[in-house]
């Protein structure tokens, strides 16, 4: 009796087995891809990453420009209460 039952279960499990297999099997063959393509994105740059860095030099350059803008204000107000002339301006470069 009991094999009438696990027959039956035996044969519908059997799908499942082979599919588990068949999954395992193509893991197996596009590991080597896979492992490939992610060296490939770790060794090159995307744009998105591109354009944040080139935000992040620009952002640093600005507060480089803003700190020696305020420095040489300072320093042009003293100059000019000793009567003497202000350096020149500081000049902000964009970053490359």
């Amino acid at each position: 009796m009991r094999i009438m039952f696990l027959l039956p279960a035996a044969f519908a499990l059997q799908g499942c087995v082979v599919g588990t297999v068949v999954d395992t099997a193509v893991d197996i063959v596009t590991l080597p891809v896979d492992v490939a393509s992610k060296g490939v994105d770790l060794a090159t740059t995307s744009q998105k990453e591109a354009d944040r860095n080139y935000g992040r030099k620009v952002r640093k350059a600005e507060e480089e420009y803003g700190r020696d803008l305020r420095e040489w204000q300072r320093a042009c107000e003293k100059a000019l209460t000793r009567g003497d002339d202000c350096d020149d301006r500081p000049s902000f470069e964009m970053p490359r």
